[in-house]
């Protein structure tokens, strides 16, 4: 009866050893997907200055095409760009167009889109992104955890290279705007 009790618990271990996560994850393109800088996309809004050009200088809005539209130079393309890729890419149309002559274009987010989160939390949903956002925060601002939830890590899908991936996150590390969050139930 011992041995049958010994090797259950050998085996219970085995198995819940494989679900522990290791960080940085063994995936190189996942792992640079954690690192990488913040891509732009729908929802997110933009302040960009046109220095010496307050008709320009504006707040924009991403729409679902993924294009920004100003004055002068209509619809840019801002989706799955960094702002300094599109801080170039507006003053190339401003100069360009003969618009400006030398223009000195900012891009800043001035609001990121919303994350979402459900599964084992007080209140599951959408809520606005804060910059340096974590698993963590994210958590606390549905509510906490439920008494059920897998504290020790959750499942966050997200935008990797234009394909949906789903990442296997530990409370401290970062969250993306945009990211789906799901806190799993514990088994016991």
């Amino acid at each position: 009866m011992r041995l049958v009790v010994l090797l259950l618990g050998l085996f219970s271990a085995l198995l819940l050893g494989g679900c522990a996560s290791s960080y940085p994850p063994k995936d190189p393109a996942t792992y640079t997907a954690l690192i990488a800088p913040y891509k732009l996309d729908s929802g997110d809004r933009l302040r960009i200055v046109v220095f010496g050009q307050a008709d320009l200088s504006n707040t924009y809005l991403i729409d679902q095409a993924g294009y920004i539209s100003m004055p002068l130079i209509g619809a840019v393309a801002a989706r799955g760009r960094t702002a300094q890729e599109l801080e170039g890419e507006i003053a190339g149309k401003l100069k360009g167009g003969r618009f400006v002559r030398d223009p000195d274009v900012s891009v800043e987010v001035d609001r990121y889109r919303p994350f979402f989160i459900m599964g084992e939390v007080t209140n599951a949903g959408q809520y606005p992104y804060v910059s340096g956002m974590t698993v963590q925060t994210a958590v606390a601002i549905a509510g906490g955890f439920t008494p059920r939830a897998q504290k020790s890590d959750v499942d966050v899908t997200r935008q990797v290279n234009g394909k949906v991936t789903t990442l296997r996150l530990m409370p401290t590390q970062p969250v993306n705007p945009g990211d789906t969050i799901n806190v799993r139930e514990r088994f016991f």
